[in-house]
């Protein structure tokens, strides 16, 4: 099992890197170069820059990720393309993205762009809270507690 973290805008990365040296499991954080830092240098981390476009890093994820790998994204579309390799794929609010869930959850994404672009406003994400960090970390130990199982 290799982590993939769509690292752009992800408040869990820390988290991450902790949970998976614990269990000696390699992660790879990708992001654009916009978001490049010399800390980012870590041992168990690869950090793989790509190109600043839109879908840059999620295509760079989907080249890399094999059945069995965790993907770590908010992004809905590319956790659509990745649960068919057999991925696990969770957001950092600590909820799994399922074949179950994931087609309401593009509907409701593809309903809100067709309200904002007709001129609505929509209500943006909830913000990010501990309760959040916590939710998604005992997410975390669990998936990679079963896999080292």
């Amino acid at each position: 099992m290799n982590i993939y973290v769509d690292a752009d805008a992800c408040p869990v990365t820390d988290i991450v890197i902790k949970e998976a040296k614990l269990r000696h499991i390699p992660v790879v954080l990708v992001k654009s170069f916009s978001h490049f830092s010399p800390s980012d240098e870590q041992d168990g981390v690869k950090t793989i820059y790509v190109d600043t476009g839109a879908e840059a890093a999620d295509y760079k994820i989907m080249q890399l990720c094999q059945g069995g790998d965790l993907v770590i994204t908010q992004d809905y579309g590319l956790a659509s393309l990745a649960l068919p390799k057999g991925c696990t794929v969770i957001h950092h609010k600590g909820f799994a993205y399922t074949n179950e869930n994931i087609d309401q959850l593009l509907q409701s994404r593809y309903l809100n762009a067709k309200a904002r672009k007709s001129g609505q406003k929509t209500k943006g994400p909830k913000a990010f809270t501990q309760e959040d960090r916590e939710k998604f970390q005992e997410k975390l130990k669990m998936l990679l507690n079963n896999h080292s199982s």
